[in-house]
């Protein structure tokens, strides 16, 4: 049970009814109005009396109303007075404590199955009979964002994202671990990549200002069943993780717009390494130095115009042929021809993703 929501309906239910008052739990917790209205002495007592009844009762100046579930005490109503009135008002009290209640256990279940689906906890066959069963949406759009923040485990960061996104009927905010959080966003029409960015870019704002900590945001693929909520989720896993190998960098992530990246990334190292023997000859990716790197990436951005990227370098047309010369002398391969250019982009690739991976052992 959710404290939560229980003090503020009990402060609520106190300044209309005027009288202190509030519940106390299962486990003996006292949730009230007034921190001081029921003592040690007097909850003991109570808590043993109510062992053997569960009827409403009277005791030093209070009237108590256990509420029983599946045969089990649940909770005990408490309203300050003796009086007709005061059972009266623990009557509204049950009511208005049932209703919170369920709502809580039902947002509770429906997190549970949410986060159990996507860590592939549900068996396959059974999630649409869960679904409906939770009352959930079968067919209508969904996309999974995937935060990642050093700071997760701090609950302001999961407070903050729940109150950007407080429609808890149709969107799902789940703790995954220490560092993550995934949002489970239904979706009105049919958002454009471009506009899940700009949610996503929000999410990282919102997180850098109101918690001081960076964020990184994955986004999976938009999904139009219910079943298929825990592909886009682990899509926008691979869309960070792929991230940091190759674009370590960039905040916003998306899995459509991974390229060869997510491809290169799925591959058996021995194959990678395989496939840098046979592009380079020994030793010429480490006679790269930083110089040269910085001229390819530029060389690559401006699609192999020699004559912008010389410009946007500050560098006469003639230094950058000499080292484009360079690097053809080294690697064997001439950047200025296109399928030569593109064997070396993902041999580069692939380069960095064999270190990444060493930098993981």
């Amino acid at each position: 049970m959710n404290v939560r929501y229980f003090q503020q309906i009990t402060h609520q239910m106190k300044d209309v009814m005027n009288r202190d008052l509030g519940l106390i739990t299962d486990g003996g917790f006292i949730i009230a109005s007034n921190d001081n209205c029921i003592s040690n002495n007097d909850l003991e007592c109570v808590l043993s009396f109510t062992e053997d009844n569960v009827d409403t009762f009277t005791y030093n100046g209070f009237t108590y109303k256990p509420i029983v579930s599946m045969g089990k005490i649940d909770y005990i109503i408490f309203v300050k007075g003796d009086d007709s009135l005061a059972r009266n008002y623990a009557d509204i009290l049950q009511v208005s404590f049932s209703s919170v209640k369920s709502l809580y256990d039902d947002k509770h279940d429906r997190l549970n199955f949410i986060k159990n689906f996507l860590l592939d906890n549900v068996l396959p066959g059974d999630v649409l009979a869960k679904a409906a069963e939770l009352h959930l949406a079968i067919e209508t759009r969904r996309v999974v964002f995937l935060i990642q923040t050093e700071k997760i485990s701090d609950f302001s960061v999961l407070e903050l994202i729940e109150g950007m996104f407080p429609n808890k009927q149709n969107d799902f905010i789940v703790s995954i671990d220490e560092n993550s959080i995934a949002l489970v966003k239904e979706l009105e029409g049919e958002p454009s990549l471009n506009e899940l960015q700009v949610i996503a870019k929000n999410i990282c704002n919102n997180i850098n200002t109101e918690v001081m900590a960076s964020a990184s945001v994955g986004i999976g693929t938009v999904v139009t069943n219910i079943k298929e909520i825990a592909r886009s989720y682990k899509e926008a896993r691979v869309a960070l993780e792929v991230g940091k190998v190759f674009d370590d960098e960039k905040k916003i992530l998306s899995y459509e717009d991974l390229g060869i990246g997510r491809l290169i990334y799925q591959l058996p190292t021995t194959l990678c390494e395989l496939f840098l023997t046979e592009v380079f000859k020994k030793g010429s990716i480490e006679e790269l130095d930083q110089e040269i790197i910085f001229t390819i990436q530029k060389f690559f951005e401006n699609n192999l115009n020699v004559s912008e990227t010389s410009r946007q370098l500050y560098v006469h047309r003639n230094t950058l042929v000499y080292r484009l010369d360079k690097i053809q002398k080294i690697t064997g391969l001439d950047l200025r021809i296109f399928d030569q250019a593109i064997i070396f982009k993902v041999a580069m690739m692939v380069n960095k993703y064999l270190v990444s991976n060493t930098a993981k052992l």
